[in-house]
């Protein structure tokens, strides 16, 4: 595995010429091919959360959906989205980060002519343009099948998954830097996915929750981006909603930066 990155980019870098797009291409490409080989990892990323959309139908039937304008598959649809960035992106990079590190793959890709923020970037290419089709594709059969309707405002959508993609990288970059092993890595990242699953709106909406948990709720990392996802799917968001959603989720996106400048690793934790 270790090899494969590093050839990749060393013979991207042979030319006479060396461009940042190439760099990350040629990242972006030896990435990918291991999550494909890594089976167990890739079927995580391609079918659990549709396991978790149809897990969260059957739950939401106990749920009191009263005043919230919303329906079971609305909610379910929306949640998804909130469950690929959390499945596909953050778990994965998780792992990637940490066995990257450990194979001492990042520290000789330092050596070479791409930036710390190149090499993160590159190994988070694969995972983000999953997350991104895989999002697509619920969008396009929540539509199709399911009659949903079409996003009402299609920008505050992609913000959000853009927003939500970024967020989820950075934030896999700081927790590997507290994840000794790849294994443990299932362990570093349980926080992570009980908090955002249970309160942050994916499946449970805030507004069925009582106000002094829903205002707790409101400043977990991921409530700022299921809000601005589900206001540009389903719309009827205020403006101050989506004004705190967008502070919740800069304010996280920049904490999770620091974090990764502060704290991430490049070579093994010994």
């Amino acid at each position: 595995m270790s090899t494969a990155i590093t050839q990749t980019v060393e013979e991207s870098t042979e030319g006479p010429t060396t461009t940042r797009a190439g760099r990350l291409g040629a990242l972006g490409r030896a990435e990918m091919t291991l999550l494909v080989r890594n089976r167990t990892m890739l079927f995580t990323a391609l079918f659990m959360p549709l396991l978790l959309i149809a897990s969260a139908k059957s739950f939401l039937q106990n749920v009191d959906l009263d005043g919230t304008g919303l329906s079971i598959m609305e909610i379910a649809m929306t949640g998804g989205i909130g469950m690929v960035l959390l499945l596909v992106v953050y778990m994965n990079l998780t792992s990637a980060y940490t066995a990257r590190r450990e194979e001492l793959v990042l520290k000789r890709l330092r050596t070479g002519e791409a930036s710390d923020a190149e090499i993160l970037a590159g190994t988070a290419l694969p995972a983000a343009s999953l997350a991104v089709a895989q999002c697509v594709v619920l969008i396009v059969a929540g539509i199709a099948l399911l009659d949903i309707s079409a996003p009402q405002r299609p920008e505050l959508l992609v913000l959000g998954v853009l927003v939500g993609i970024g967020l989820m990288a950075t934030l896999a970059a700081a927790s590997a830097a507290f994840t000794r092993t790849v294994e443990s890595a299932q362990i570093t990242i349980l926080p992570m996915l009980l908090i955002s699953s249970l309160g942050s709106g994916l499946f449970t909406p805030l507004e069925t929750l009582p106000d002094k948990i829903a205002s707790i709720c409101e400043l977990l990392p991921m409530t700022g981006v299921v809000t601005l996802v589900r206001a540009g799917w389903l719309g009827g968001a205020s403006g101050g909603d989506l004004a705190m959603a967008g502070l919740n989720a800069l304010a996280w996106l920049v904490l999770s930066v620091f974090a990764v400048r502060l704290w991430f690793r490049w070579e093994p934790r010994r």
